[in-house]
């Protein structure tokens, strides 16, 4: 039966993704929009903006990086009060923001981050009370570090591997679908590590132990080691279980994610069950996630992967994925005409290379190769990468309705600052 139901919402999605029914999700982010959509009015003002240019569906952030959520919850404190501005809490925002969106025809999902419970910029959330174990320890270049001293990262990272961090999450994301059924899905986003960095906890080390099933006698350098080159530069050198290690967290995040699609199916079975990644796969292996069909095996093409390594691909566990096709470079060939110091890529995992896959292009194709049809691929961008270039912007739209089942806009926020109305309206159309 759940089988059924699978193949029955795949088909539907599939069957909708024509040229002018592609999906098309405008994300809503919790703290960038904390004020403005403190009020009925201006939700209502937004949605309808989100409708008028041809928006399908818009995506709600219920749980931002602190750890907090903006809604009543037993299990996480609520959001009353963003840089300084105390919103007025007489009426439930997600539940008006459900009812609005339905009025005017537009599907809603509720967007939740996972694995994060602290704002480094702003020393603020659950790890900075009384959560200060669930933290990352990073390995880096320095020694072990905690990650709320790490302020260059502004999410502060848990460990994914704590299970009482992963109980905590699964009951607020079993909260949100048992609270606001209507939502049409859930999306779950940063269900990752850090980075490669991470997590070098004693408790990573007694759980990979035991997923190895042998005792590690140099650690964490049978894992990798800092050394210094030549330059005098410090560099990573990998260790005797170094692949192993990379199998391993991956299938932590894929144990639950396994785990929280039950939760949600349970809950609420016909809500659809998504996620929302970065689209440069070649490299995600740093942050613990293995996105790709079960179908599909990265150890015929990178070095990295184990021949285990693809049991851990979790897209038949997705009903809904949008990808982040982070990048400014629209095309292949205008990655190839970058010189050095024009390449900056600050999200989690990437690299400094000049890859074809470092373009919107180039990393839609790899997304709907290695998902191998199992669920559409939304091509997602992230707008602030595009300030100043309306143009590229447009280019970089239509390149995801061209080269994927769909678009994801981040953030409405930029829309707004930018006054990219009309530049968006004319790429979506």
């Amino acid at each position: 039966m759940k089988t059924l139901v699978k193949v029955f919402l795949t088909i539907f999605l599939i069957v909708n993704l024509n040229a002018n029914q592609k999906p098309k999700l405008l994300w809503f982010d919790a703290t960038a929009n904390f004020q403005r959509l403190s009020y009925k009015d201006s939700i209502t003002y937004y949605l309808e903006k989100a409708k008028e240019l041809g928006f399908t569906d818009v995506v709600l952030d219920l749980k931002p990086i602190s750890g907090e959520v903006l809604y009543d919850s037993k299990f996480a404190p609520k959001m009353r009060e963003w840089n300084g501005f105390v919103r007025n809490d007489d009426f439930d925002f997600a539940d008006y923001f459900i009812k609005e969106a339905h009025r005017l025809g537009l599907k809603i999902h509720a967007s939740v981050n996972v694995f994060v419970a602290g704002h480094n910029f702003h020393d603020r959330g659950l790890v900075y009370q009384d959560k200060l174990h669930w933290q990352s320890i990073n390995y880096t270049d320095s020694g072990f570090v905690p990650i709320t001293k790490l302020k260059h990262k502004y999410s502060a990272m848990t460990n994914p591997a704590m299970r009482e961090v992963q109980e905590h999450e699964l009951k607020i994301i079993e909260e949100i679908v048992r609270k606001y059924p209507e939502f049409e899905g859930i999306i779950l986003d940063r269900v990752r590590y850090d980075g490669i960095e991470a997590d070098f906890s004693e408790l990573s080390r007694k759980l990979f132990e035991k997923y190895l099933g042998r005792k590690i006698k140099n650690y964490p350098d049978d894992i990798y080691k800092w050394t210094k080159n030549e330059k005098g530069e410090k560099i990573r050198i990998e260790g005797k279980y170094f692949k192993k290690w990379l199998e391993w967290r991956a299938s932590v995040i894929y144990n639950f994610m396994k785990e929280a699609r039950a939760k949600v199916k349970k809950t609420a079975p016909k809500m659809l069950f998504g996620t929302y990644t970065g689209a440069w796969y070649p490299v995600y292996y740093e942050v613990g996630v293995n996105w790709a069909s079960r179908k599909y095996d990265p150890s015929k093409e990178y070095d990295w992967a184990t021949g285990n390594y693809k049991n851990y691909g979790y897209a038949e566990l997705l009903d809904l994925y949008t990808t982040g096709c982070y990048f400014f470079e629209v095309t292949k060939d205008e990655v190839e005409k970058l010189n050095e110091e024009a390449i900056k890529r600050n999200e989690a995992g990437m690299g400094k290379t000049k890859d074809y896959w470092y373009s919107v292009e180039g990393s839609a194709e790899i997304a709907k190769k290695i998902m191998m049809d199992v669920v559409p691929v939304i091509g997602g961008l992230y707008v602030e990468q595009y300030k100043g270039h309306p143009e590229q912007f447009q280019k970089a739209v239509k390149m995801c309705l061209d080269k994927t089942d769909g678009l994801m806009i981040f953030d409405i926020v930029h829309i707004i600052n930018y006054g990219w109305w009309d530049v968006l309206k004319e790429a979506m159309n």
